[in-house]
């Protein structure tokens, strides 16, 4: 299977330090067949930064959390 990757941007979700974070708009490369998304080292560095930094977000949202079982 040949992949097909596009320039595109998504949103970017980690679990840190028992929170969960959303990034908006990170450019990344998706591939159309699979949805694997690939970041740039420069992008992955950027979110690291953003991450670590003390800068408050743009807006926070609740977001409810169920258990499976």
């Amino acid at each position: 299977m040949k992949e097909t990757l596009i320039d595109t941007e998504v949103t970017y979700t980690i679990q840190h330090q028992g929170r969960l974070i959303l990034i908006e708009h990170v450019p990344a490369r998706v591939c159309k067949e699979t949805g694997e998304q690939y970041f740039s080292p420069e992008t992955v560095e950027h979110i690291q930064s953003l991450i670590k930094s003390e800068k408050p977000p743009e807006k926070v949202i609740e977001t409810p959390v169920y258990e499976y079982a």
